[in-house]
Order: structure tokens, then C-alpha cells, then sequence
């Protein structure tokens, strides 16, 4: 079974506004609603798939009950954890000549709330897949992911992580079956800045002998890099189409790996596929859907 945390999920107002003026009256000529959140949007892709997988996080109140409502409208099943003070955010995405964001806070999260998401991880088995990633809210500590990790440490549950430095950094030592940095956050970690691939692919070793399974390096619209767990590197370039949006293409690609490696097991075709559905999902206003994702991946080298 695969699982999936977002600790804050939210619903994504996106608008379209022609000539955004600040401090006047502007109206929109579009309007969507995303159910958002890094860990709803890999289970979303995966059941794009063909894959099930459980969402699991904090919610509450009235966008609360919306973003449960429209996870199961998605075809995937929730197990979230009703939260009792404040609600579910709201963020709002105006795009317009400039792209512009402002983004809630989400509800207070207790310890009594975390100890429920840790009661819930017990049950979980070997040979499931766990998937962390995202920011971690203000009400709960930094050090959650590693928690989460130490106790689940030995049962042969495949953890991937796509997080950002420390987040990162600190859960290495309990061997995260993959990790997903992208070059600029990987350059980060290591306080410099990699000028092309072979650095790239040196530094991504790091993290590999610090104690990741398998290290995933996006580029942008320079490919991906993956150093799989017998050492062998494997290198994707990007299809060609027009980038529409950048929102969940980094779990797109996750979720496309994921499935990739459930299939076969080959870690080559999990690269393809994670490539795949990244640029299926960039190139289309939401996220990818699977006919776009097969073309792109003929498409791929």
C-alpha cells in the first residue's frame, strides 16, 4: 500500500487576472480550485496511474470538509485527522503579468493531533510505501519527519522524502529509500552551486554515502539524475512543450516514480516515467493526465 502525508493541505484559489493594477478593482477572467498540497497531489498522480494510495494529514473546518470531499471526488482513499482549532488553508494564486501567491496558515496542530498520525503510521507494514514531503506548519516541530523515521525505523517501509535542506539533511541517517532535491536545493545543502551534471552527480553521492537508498535531481528544463542504490547513474533529458505551470510538477514526478519502480522494479524506467509525468504536469494547466504522460514518455531519451 502506498501512503501519503500532506501536514497542511489546502485549497488552491487560482485566478487569472488580465493586467493586475494594485490598489484598484480588478475582476478575473478564470477561476479554479486545486485541492493542494504536496502529498494530495503524488496521490493524485498515482491514481492517474493506476495506482491506490491513502492521503494522510491535518484538516479542519469548512475547507476542511471541501478538501475531503474533493480527494474522494479524485478516486483515492483519506485518512485525515480532524484538527479542532482554525481551518484548512486557503491560498490564493493570481497569475497575471506577474505571478503572485498568498497562502494561509492552516489550523493549530497539537501533540495529541501528531501522537493520532502516529498511531495511524503503526499500522503500516514492509514493503509499503510512505511519501513525506512538504513544509512543516508552525504549530508542529521541525523535527517531525525524523520522529516519524526513528519509529518506523527497521520494518522495511520504503520512505521517500521531498523536502528542502535541513528537512532533508537530518533524516538521512534513518535511509529514506529515495530522495528528490532539485539542483538548486542540492547546491544548497553543500553551500555552493554545481556548474554542471558531474558536480551535480558528485554532490547527489554525498547524500547517497550520508545514508539515502536512491537520490532523484531534478533540473528543470535540464533533465533529471538519479544515482540508484547499486551506484549506477542514470540521465533523462525533458520533452519538448510550453511550461504552463510549475505547481505539483516535482510531485508528478515523484508519483511517476514511484509507480515506475512498483511496476518492474527498474530503476531506468522509474527515471522515464518520473520525467514523464514532471513534464506532463508542467505543460498542462493542473496536473498531468495519463495520455499526456504515455506520449511524453515515448517521447523521453
Amino acid at each position: 500500500m502506498i501512503y501519503t502525508v500532506t501536514f497542511n493541505p489546502a485549497l488552491d484559489y487560482v485566478v487569472k487576472v488580465n493586467h493586475f493594477t494594485l490598489g484598484m478593482v480588478n475582476r478575473t477572467v478564470q477561476e479554479d480550485i486545486y485541492y493542494g498540497g504536496k502529498g494530495i497531489n503524488v496521490s493524485a498522480v498515482l491514481k492517474t496511474l493506476g495506482f491506490g494510495s491513502t492521503a494522510l494529514g491535518f484538516v479542519a473546518g469548512f475547507t476542511g470538509d471541501e478538501i475531503e470531499r474533493g480527494v474522494k471526488n479524485l478516486g483515492f482513499q483519506s485518512d485525515f485527522i480532524r484538527v479542532e482549532n482554525g481551518m484548512s488553508r486557503i491560498n490564493v494564486k493570481l497569475r497575471s503579468e506577474q505571478e503572485s501567491e498568498i497562502n494561509g496558515t492552516g489550523p493549530e496542530i497539537t501533540g495529541a493531533d501528531v501522537e493520532k498520525l502516529f498511531e495511524k503510521l503503526e499500522k503500516l507494514e514492509a514493503d509499503d510505501v510512505l511519501v513525506l514531503s512538504g513544509s512543516i506548519p508552525n504549530s508542529i516541530d521541525d523535527g517531525i519527519y525524523e520522529r516519524i523515521m526513528e519509529r518506523l525505523d527497521g520494518r522495511g517501509i520504503r520512505i521517500v522524502v521531498d523536502a528542502t535542506k535541513d528537512l532533508l539533511m537530518n533524516v538521512l541517517p534513518y535511509h529514506p529509500f529515495m530522495i528528490k532535491p532539485n539542483n538548486h536545493e542540492l547546491g544548497e545543502m553543500f553551500g555552493t552551486v554545481p556548474k554542471d551534471e558531474d558536480e551535480i552527480i558528485y554532490y547527489a553521492r554525498q547524500l547517497q554515502e550520508k545514508g539515502a537508498v536512491n537520490v532523484l535531481v531534478s533540473m528543470a528544463g535540464d533533465g533529471a539524475v538519479l544515482i540508484a542504490e547499486n551506484g549506477a547513474v542514470f540521465s533523462m533529458g525533458v520533452p519538448k512543450g510550453t511550461v504552463k505551470n510549475s505547481v505539483g510538477a516535482g510531485d508528478s514526478m515523484v508519483a511517476g516514480f514511484i509507480a515506475g519502480y512498483l511496476e518492474n522494479g527498474n530503476y531506468e524506467h522509474a527515471l522515464r516515467l518520473g520525467s514523464a509525468c514532471g513534464s506532463a504536469s508542467a505543460f498542462s494547466e493542473g496536473l498531468a493526465c495519463k495520455e499526456d504522460i504515455l506520449k511524453l514518455y515515448e517521447e523521453l531519451r
